[in-house]
C-alpha cells in the first residue's frame, strides 16, 4: 500500500516547443479535437436546441439496434482518435508518459482509479436526479438494448471506450498541449472541462454542469499526478455503474416507466 501513496505527484510538465512550434500544436490540436469530441460538441448543442429539455425527453449514450455487430463496430470505429493521439506522440519522440499514458503504474492506477469512481459517481447520482427534478435534464438511457445476452460486456466495452477516448484526448492530451503551446495551467484545465461538458449538453444543463466539474477535477488530478490511466479507469467504473443502476432501478428513476 506504501507504493499506492507515492502516485506521481509533481513531475515536471513535457516541453514539446524544441521539436514543434505553437503553432504547429495548435494546428495539431485542433485536427484532433475535429475528429473526435469537438465534433461531438457542436452535435451536442444542436441536440440541446432540437427537443424541450426535461424528463419528458430521452437520450441514449449507446446505438438500440438489436444487432451485436453494429455495437461492436460503433464502439471500434470511436477509437481511432485514441490512436491518432499515440501516432502523435511517439511521432515527436515524447512517448505515451507524456500524456501520463505510461504502463508502469498499474495496480496504484487501478486503486486510484476506483477511489475517484467512488467519489465522482456518487456526486455525479446526486447532480443527475437533481437536474431531473428540477426539469433541466433529460433522461439519459446508458445501456444498448435490454434482454440480449451481450447487453453487459456491450456496456462494459462501451464505458471502455468512452473513458480512453474522453480520458486520452481531453485530459492527457489535450491539457498537455495547450501547457505546451503556453496556457496557463487553470486555463487549460478550463478548457478541458468546458469541452467535456458541452458535448454532454445533449443530455441537458445538468448534464453539462457535472461533467464541467468532473472535468475541472480530473484536471486537477492529472496536473498534480500526471497520470491518465487513473481517469480512464475511474470513468469506466463510473459509466458501469450508471448502466447498473438504470437496469436495477429505472421503473423508480424519475420520468421512466418500466418496460
Amino acid at each position: 500500500m506504501e507504493r499506492v501513496k507515492t502516485a506521481p505527484r509533481k513531475e515536471r510538465e513535457p516541453d514539446l516547443a524544441r521539436s514543434a512550434s505553437p503553432r504547429t500544436l495548435g494546428e495539431e490540436v485542433a485536427i484532433v479535437l475535429s475528429l473526435s469530441l469537438l465534433a461531438s460538441a457542436a452535435y451536442a448543442i444542436l441536440d440541446l436546441l432540437s427537443a424541450p429539455v426535461n424528463r419528458s425527453v430521452a437520450v441514449v449514450t449507446f446505438s438500440q439496434s438489436p444487432q451485436l455487430a453494429q455495437q461492436l463496430l460503433d464502439i471500434a470505429f470511436a477509437l481511432p482518435p485514441v490512436w491518432l493521439v499515440f501516432y502523435l506522440v511517439r511521432r515527436n519522440g515524447e512517448g505515451a508518459a507524456t500524456i501520463g499514458m505510461s504502463l508502469d503504474r498499474p495496480l496504484p492506477d487501478l486503486v486510484w482509479g476506483g477511489a475517484l469512481a467512488a467519489i465522482v459517481g456518487a456526486a455525479g447520482i446526486g447532480v443527475y436526479l437533481g437536474a431531473v427534478q428540477l426539469g433541466i435534464n433529460r433522461i439519459v438511457v446508458p445501456v444498448p438494448p435490454t434482454g440480449q445476452w451481450w447487453t453487459v460486456p456491450v456496456f462494459v466495452l462501451g464505458a471502455a471506450q468512452n473513458a480512453l477516448l474522453e480520458e486520452t484526448v481531453v485530459v492527457g492530451y489535450l491539457v498537455t498541449r495547450l501547457r505546451q503551446i503556453g496556457w496557463g495551467a487553470v486555463a487549460a484545465v478550463a478548457a478541458s472541462a468546458v469541452l467535456r461538458g458541452s458535448y454532454h449538453l445533449y443530455q441537458g444543463w445538468g448534464g453539462f454542469a457535472g461533467n464541467l466539474a468532473m472535468g475541472l477535477f480530473f484536471g486537477w488530478i492529472f496536473l498534480r499526478w500526471r497520470r491518465t490511466w487513473p481517469l480512464v479507469v475511474a470513468h469506466t467504473l463510473i459509466d458501469v455503474g450508471a448502466a447498473v443502476l438504470y437496469i436495477l432501478f429505472k421503473s423508480h428513476l424519475p420520468g421512466v416507466t418500466a418496460g
